[in-house]
C-alpha cells in the first residue's frame, strides 16, 4: 500500500479512472486544474505538481484510519461494529415545519437552525435539490436556507468544493452535513491541515449522514427524467427493508419502482466503502427501521453531545431510547458493510497486503475478513 503523497495525475490514474472516486469534491474548488462537471471529477489540463493536496485529502487514497480517529475522535480506529459511539438513540425535530419538511425526524435541520441560532456556526454547507431534481452544494447562513437543505436525493454530489471555495482568512465558523467518504476527507483535513486553501479550524460541527451507497447523477437522473414529471415531485425516499422500492412523492400520489431498478445505478466507489454510519462526524444521522418519523442518532464527540444536550434542553428535539433490535439490526447492516467492502478491495487489489485507501491494523482486518 502506498503511503506517499501524490499529485492529479495519480489521482486520475489511481482513483478516477479505476472507479474508486466518490465525487466528495475534497480535489475540486481550490485547484485551477480539477472541477466537478456532470456528475465526475474532470482534469482541465495537465498539473506539474508531484505532490498535491487533492491527491492528500481524497478519501480514496492511503489513510491511516488509526490517526485520523485519535485526531476526530481522541481514540484509535475501533473494530467495533458503528465505531467510536458516546450514546445511540432516537430523535425528531419538535417542529411542525421542520418534520413537514423533513425525510424523517428533521433531527438534522432541527440541530443545524439550533447552532445557528445559538451562534456556534455562522453557516452549514447543505446540499439541496433543483426543478429539475439534480442536487447541488450549497452554504446556508440562516434558518430559511438550512430548510432548503431537508430531504433526500440518493445522488452523489461534491460537497466539500463548497468549503474549498471559502477564503483561507474568511473566519465564518462552518457546519458541514456529509456522507461517509465526505467526512473521511474531512478527517484527512482535520489530522494535516491544508495551505493556501480553507482554514479547517473554522469547521465546527460535522453531521454525517448513515449511507448504504450513493446514485450516479448521469445514469440515474436520466431514469428520473424518462419515468417522471421531475418538477412535481416532492421528494424521494427508499423505505427500510423489506420494502425493496424507490418511492417519488409527487404533487398527485405517490410513484414507486422496484429497487432492483434503482442499482444499476449506484456509484462504483461505493462498492469499496466500509462506512455506513459516519464514523469520524460529530453527530452521525439515519432513519430508524420500522419506526416512521424518527431519526437514528449516534453521538460520537464532545461538541456533538453538548450540542444535543441544548436541543434537549431547548425544547428542539424529542428523544428517545433506540430499541434493542433496532440497535442489532443497525449493527449488523453496518459490520455487513465492512465485510463486503474489505472482500471487495482485495479482490480488486488482487492482493491481501494491499487494501487500496485502507490503512488499518492487521487485527481488524481479521476479525473483519473472519
Amino acid at each position: 500500500m502506498d503511503m506517499k503523497v501524490k499529485g492529479s495525475k495519480e489521482l486520475l490514474t489511481e482513483v478516477i479512472d479505476t472507479g474508486l472516486c466518490t465525487l466528495c469534491g475534497a480535489c475540486a474548488g481550490s485547484c485551477p486544474y480539477l472541477v466537478s462537471y456532470k456528475g465526475r471529477i474532470v482534469l482541465l489540463d495537465n498539473c506539474t505538481l508531484s505532490e498535491g493536496q487533492c491527491y492528500q485529502y481524497c478519501p480514496r487514497t492511503y489513510t491511516d484510519m488509526d490517526a485520523i480517529s485519535q485526531q476526530v475522535l481522541g481514540m484509535p480506529y475501533s473494530s467495533a461494529e458503528l465505531g467510536i459511539t458516546k450514546e445511540v438513540l432516537m430523535a425528531r425535530s419538535t417542529d411542525a415545519n421542520i418534520k413537514g419538511r423533513a425525510q424523517y425526524g428533521g433531527t438534522v435541520t432541527a440541530i443545524l437552525s439550533l447552532a445557528l441560532e445559538e451562534g456556534l456556526v455562522d453557516g452549514a454547507i447543505l446540499t439541496r435539490m433543483s426543478d429539475d431534481k439534480t442536487p447541488s452544494a450549497f452554504l446556508a447562513r440562516s434558518r430559511k436556507e438550512i430548510l432548503q437543505g431537508a430531504g433526500s436525493n440518493y445522488m452523489a454530489c461534491p460537497v466539500l468544493e463548497v468549503l474549498n471555495h471559502i477564503p483561507k482568512d474568511s473566519t465564518e465558523r462552518m457546519g458541514v452535513v456529509a456522507m461517509p467518504c465526505q467526512v473521511l476527507a474531512l478527517s484527512k483535513m482535520r489530522n494535516e491541515p491544508p495551505q493556501n486553501r480553507i482554514n479547517i479550524g473554522n469547521v465546527k460541527l460535522v453531521v454525517g449522514l448513515f449511507c448504504t451507497w450513493a446514485l450516479s447523477l448521469n445514469g440515474f437522473h436520466q431514469f428520473l427524467l424518462e419515468n417522471l414529471d421531475l418538477p412535481r415531485v416532492i421528494k424521494f425516499d427508499i423505505p427500510p427493508p423489506p420494502a425493496n422500492r424507490f418511492d417519488a412523492y409527487t404533487s398527485s400520489g405517490k410513484i414507486s419502482f422496484p429497487l432492483d431498478e434503482i442499482r444499476k445505478f449506484i456509484m462504483p466507489a461505493c462498492t469499496y466503502c466500509l462506512d455506513m454510519t459516519s464514523e469520524f462526524a460529530d453527530i452521525s444521522v439515519g432513519s430508524v427501521e420500522g419506526i416512521e418519523g424518527w431519526n437514528t442518532v449516534i453521538v460520537r464527540t464532545d461538541v456533538g453531545a453538548d450540542l444535543m444536550k441544548m436541543a434537549k434542553k431547548k425544547g428542539k428535539l424529542e428523544v428517545n431510547t433506540l430499541p434493542p433490535g433496532n440497535l442489532a439490526h443497525l449493527k449488523e447492516a453496518s459490520l455487513l458493510k465492512k465485510k463486503r467492502a474489505l472482500k471487495e478491495i482485495i479482490a480488486k487489489s488482487g492482493d491481501r497486503k494491499n487494501l487500496l485507501y485502507v490503512g488499518l491494523q492487521e487485527s481488524i482486518i481479521d476479525n473483519l475478513l473472519a
